[in-house]
């Protein structure tokens, strides 16, 4: 039938209304099947069948069935208004087929979420089932398919099909090397034009390198600044270029400046355990860089898991009569693991029992796994948006330096990883007194009692600004919390140059229970949080003293190899 015929556009409708009900009891039937990760089964295996608050769904039925007809008068009036950056191209309004799928497409992904809501059950099995659905209706968008993305198609016909061939060129290129390309990493090397302040490696272990940088002062402060990164990635997110370099910043401070390269772990490995990080890296660099510079007390920095290690070494440290280190910034780091965010969703005792059986004697967690699932945890922004634009319309993506450091993924021997997930994730063993050992020592906190320096970013996905507050409640000294904005990463490596985004300071020693009642009464300021830390930093360095004019100390800490060393080159 003509689609100039009224008749044509009646039997559509009728068509239309007829699929609403079979659309809705798709998705009821949808929720039944999703994948709950590990949650327990039923004798007979099947997951729990989920039950839904009978208001909400009533609700939610009532709103589906406006929405459509709304949705379906828009698009016979040709005025359908599609407000997702995934269709905002020009391809997608001036098609009327591709403009209804994409409005169509984000009623189902709506009413999709609103059943999660619904979901009668307790908070962790709604969190599931949220998530769960997130990535769903992630996949299922329509822009994530030639046959339906209108811009792809366009550029294929303008292209001839050039864009088509260059999208699978780019698609083999990525699976020969193991993951989506989410920059143009053609465009950056180690030591070239990433991680290229001048210094030089003066200790070396099987765990980790250990790098002192080059002063850009004649004076340095008489206390020498250990730096500890995340062991789950590589320490040159502090190091990137030079205009956003935290070690570079912290240098030109005046600051004697040295930091954790971790080995990134291979078979030799894979039997290395916490206590295994915690007495032969984390406290083996605190005493070398004592050792080095002859100061009886240093300042240390940690940053994510690298603040989760270097805290429970002090703590180890403190239950032997030690305390070597004078102050300690902690950069979005869990100690309190009450709030963990989305990644919640993955930690149960069957989730953690299957990953103690697998590696917790032996075995290695892949470091393209766990930058996958990190990824997955904004799979729009992290995922399908490259999807798209590599494989579909054959581009290549733009070069960014966070995005390559990104991609550099590292692996985690499995017992580490293991005893990772039980004490912290699962069972919060850090903050109870006594309660987890390490390194034969019985970990307590409260003996952690130094001034520190606190960070959190507000839209941190990997540790939440509640989590990373939390650690105000821990710690006995004295302290002082900053938050940033943005995220876990730009939100941290935010230098004052670049003049963006704002940080939150609160009363001076008021830390209340709550977060949000911190941030009601924080100040917003402008641009970053870098030179509040550096005044901060200063008053804990001691007096200033002349520069070194060589790298290490005598024959036993000599120059090795210069910055940034082998152990970060090494790819997972």
């Amino acid at each position: 039938m003509d689609a100039a015929n009224p008749q044509y556009w009646s039997q559509m409708g009728e068509a239309f209304q007829q699929n609403l009900g079979k659309s809705f009891a798709q998705a009821m039937q949808h929720f039944q099947t999703i994948d709950l990760g590990g949650m327990p089964k039923d004798l007979g295996g099947a997951a729990p069948a989920l039950k839904f608050d009978a208001g909400k769904l009533q609700s939610l039925q009532s709103q589906y069935f406006k929405d459509a007809s709304e949705l379906w008068n828009q698009s016979l009036h040709n005025s359908l208004q599609v407000k997702d950056r995934r269709f905002s191209g020009d391809a997608w309004n001036s098609n009327p087929v591709a403009a209804f799928n994409a409005a169509t497409y984000l009623l189902n992904a709506r009413t999709m979420m609103g059943l999660a809501d619904a979901v009668d059950a307790d908070p962790k099995t709604r969190s599931r089932v949220r998530f769960a659905v997130e990535q769903w209706v992630a996949a299922a968008a329509p822009s994530n398919f030639l046959a339906f993305n209108a811009e792809a198609q366009k550029k294929a016909i303008e292209t001839k099909g050039e864009s088509i061939a260059k999208g699978v060129k780019n698609l083999m290129h990525d699976i020969e090397q193991g993951h989506v390309s989410m920059t143009d990493e053609s465009l950056f090397e180690v030591g070239k034009n990433v991680a290229t302040t001048e210094g030089a490696v003066v200790f070396e272990n099987e765990f980790f390198q250990l790098i002192e940088y080059k002063p850009l002062t004649t004076k340095v402060y008489e206390r020498p600044f250990l730096l500890v990164p995340p062991c789950i990635n590589k320490f040159y997110i502090l190091d990137l270029q030079p205009e956003n370099s935290f070690i570079r910043y912290a240098v030109a401070q005046g600051h004697r400046c040295f930091v954790v390269s971790w080995r990134n772990p291979d078979a030799s490995m894979e039997k290395a355990t916490w206590d295994d990080f915690i007495e032969k890296a984390a406290i083996t660099a605190i005493h070398t860089v004592q050792d080095i510079t002859g100061a009886p007390k240093i300042n240390a920095l940690g940053f994510c898991v690298g603040g989760t290690i270097l805290s429970t070494a002090l703590a180890v440290l403190a239950a032997r009569g030690e305390k070597p280190v004078a102050s300690t910034t902690l950069l979005t780091t869990l100690i309190d693991f009450t709030d963990t965010g989305i990644l919640d969703v993955f930690i149960d005792e069957n989730f953690v029992k299957f990953r103690e059986m697998q590696m917790g004697k032996g075995g290695m967690m892949k470091g393209n796994d766990l930058a996958s699932t990190f990824s997955f945890l904004r799979p729009n922004d992290l995922v399908w948006n490259y999807v798209v634009g590599n494989y579909l319309k054959g581009e290549t993506p733009p070069p960014f330096d966070l995005l390559y450091w990104n991609s550099d993924s590292t692996n985690l021997p499995g017992p580490f990883y293991a005893w990772y997930l039980r004490n912290t994730y699962l069972e919060n063993n850090l903050i109870r007194p006594g309660k987890a050992m390490v390194c034969g020592e019985k970990v307590d906190l409260n003996k952690v009692d130094m001034p520190m320096y606190l960070y959190g970013s507000r839209e941190d996905h990997i540790v939440p600004i509640g989590g990373a507050y939390a650690s105000t409640q821990v710690f006995p000294g004295k302290k002082r919390f900053v938050m940033g904005a943005s995220g876990h990463i730009a939100g941290v490596i935010n230098p004052p140059a670049a003049k963006k985004r704002s940080h939150w300071l609160g009363a001076e020693g008021k830390f209340p229970k709550d977060v949000n009642d911190w941030i009601a009464g924080a100040k917003e300021l402008p641009g970053s949080w870098w030179t509040d830390w550096s005044n901060w930093l200063k008053t804990h360095a001691g007096k200033q003293i002349a520069a070194p004019k060589t790298y290490g100390k005598g024959a036993k800490y000599k120059a090795m190899e210069p910055a940034p060393g082998r152990y970060v080159k090494a790819k997972a």
